[in-house]
């Protein structure tokens, strides 16, 4: 549960009352370990990773890769399949279709 302390804000020649949650911590942004990252390999050089695929390329559907582990990225070549069963996680494809 949270405790509340009062306190008063100035608004102009007003002072309001207002309740102030206590035992609250600053959030800092933390930077992940090497353990934590995702992209192991993947155009590294570049500080984020975008791609953009326009509707009309696509001819039926297309299969984007969501695990980082495919060779052929930004494309899936099915490589979350062994990941899957190493780590027991369970991601997949983004499938886009036109239809």
């Amino acid at each position: 549960m949270t405790s509340f302390t009062m306190t008063s804000v100035s608004l102009g020649a007003f002072r309001l009352p207002v309740r102030k949650p206590t035992g609250l911590r600053r959030q800092t942004a933390v930077r992940a370990s090497n353990d934590a990252i995702i992209n192991k390999d993947i155009k590294k050089d570049e500080a984020k990773v975008v791609t953009m695929l326009k509707c009309g390329e696509i001819e039926g559907k297309a299969v984007m890769c969501r695990c980082w582990k495919s060779k052929t990225f930004p494309y899936c070549d099915a490589a979350h399949v062994a990941h899957n069963k190493a780590t027991g996680d369970n991601v997949g494809p983004l499938i886009i279709s036109k239809d």
